[in-house]
């Protein structure tokens, strides 16, 4: 539990003193979403916050900002890390705050990760001037989560990890009431390949498919065939899934065309899985086409790995998490979105935790909807999260 004069005492009673303002801000970024490395105004308003408590945040090349707190420069250094970039969604949630830009939204939580690191930068920033805060801590900010050429390797390259030991984020939960939070040892997302095949054949009568290769025909096996035989290859305890989400070829009944492509996600919950499958599914697609005369070019574009939660940093999460409440900690569900998270976690341990954000009525809705409202009330208990997970570590020395 948290004691007077500890870290986590004094932020949560910044929180309270401030609750106002950093709900405005959340407000604030929530009506003005912007896209992906994109996210000009929402570095400039970050950077002003940052530079109004007193700190120096230091700018990403693009967009985006690092800030340090406290410890001195020779210290390993605690991360939490926040994206804020929105989606190309209209928002239909009728807010009195909702976005101003026009198919842009925050649809999936980043103006709540942003406001609950903000506001702990803010907070600790307090707290190392009046107190001292004898533990550096790194606020990361990172641009473009929600592409595939996600921002967390820019951030990475541009040396936002030097001397950091271990990262800590949030990713807001809407099947989690607020003040629950749910962690989960090991992976929590899965991973995200882009997977494309070009079917190809020389074409021909739809009356004599047997003098041609019927690639329409083919990609039918594919789509039907392709998931199952995956299943039979690889453990189905990886939750490794691949789904079609296009198809295009053809353009006349009586015609097969020479070439159809199917376009879909490869997903695995399984890092090791997902190092394999590179060389896997290209085997499976010539094996499934061999009899039918088809050839195919097969695309696969690496998304980002699983989110794999180190075992002593999720300790450290549940832990935190019993000290805000014990009747808040959950076990989180492994997802199968994809989260460039899991790009920090190659380089040092942490960990990511679910934050509730339901309010309790009505049905629970899903991330990415244009209608999703996140409930307000887990701001401060993100605040309070990351406060608990940064005084053990001050604990434990």
């Amino acid at each position: 539990m948290s004691t007077p004069g500890s870290v986590e005492t004094a932020v949560t009673t910044w929180v309270v003193d401030h609750h106002d303002e950093v709900i405005g801000w959340r407000r604030h970024l929530h009506s003005h979403p912007e896209l992906s490395h994109d996210e000009v105004e929402t570095t400039a308003f970050i950077a002003a916050r940052l530079t109004d408590a007193g700190l120096t945040p230091q700018l990403l090349p693009g967009t985006g900002l690092i800030v340090d707190i406290g410890g001195t420069a020779d210290q390993p250094a605690i991360a939490f890390r926040a994206d804020i970039d929105a989606l190309p969604v209209t928002e239909v949630s009728g807010l009195d705050f909702a976005s101003k830009n026009p198919g842009v939204m925050h649809a999936c939580g980043h103006d709540i990760h942003t406001t609950v690191v903000l506001a702990l930068a803010c907070a600790l920033a307090e707290y190392d001037r009046t107190v001292g805060l004898d533990q550096r801590v790194r606020c990361i900010f990172q641009p473009a989560e929600e592409v595939l050429d996600g921002g967390a390797t820019d951030v990475i390259r541009a040396g936002a990890l030097q001397g950091v030991s271990h990262i800590f984020a949030v990713h807001a939960e809407p099947k989690l009431r607020a003040g629950q939070i749910g962690v989960r040892a090991g992976a929590i997302t899965s991973a995200t390949d882009v997977v494309e095949i070009v079917v190809k054949g020389p074409g021909g009568h739809t009356s004599r498919p047997h003098l041609t290769a019927d690639v329409i025909y083919a990609t039918g096996l594919l789509i039907t065939e392709l998931p199952g035989l995956l299943s039979r290859r690889v453990d189905p305890r990886t939750g490794t899934v691949l789904t079609f989400g296009a198809i295009n070829g053809g353009a006349a009944f009586n015609a097969i065309p020479q070439e159809v492509t199917l376009l879909g996600t490869l997903r695995t919950g399984s890092p090791r899985v997902w190092r394999e499958l590179g060389g896997l599914f290209p085997e499976l697609v010539d094996q499934l086409l061999a009899p039918t005369g088809a050839t195919a070019e097969t695309r696969h574009t690496k998304g980002v790995p699983p989110v794999t939660n180190d075992d002593a940093c999720t300790a450290l999460l549940a832990q935190a998490v019993k000290d805000v409440d014990p009747h808040a900690l959950q076990e989180a569900p492994q997802s199968s979105g994809g989260e460039d998270f899991s790009w920090y976690l190659e380089h040092v341990p942490g960990a990511m935790a679910r934050l509730g954000a339901w309010n309790g009525q009505g049905d629970k809705a899903d991330l990415h909807q244009a209608d999703i409202v996140f409930d307000e009330a887990c701001i401060p208990v993100g605040i309070r999260l990351f406060a608990g997970v940064l005084e053990q570590f001050r604990q434990l020395g």
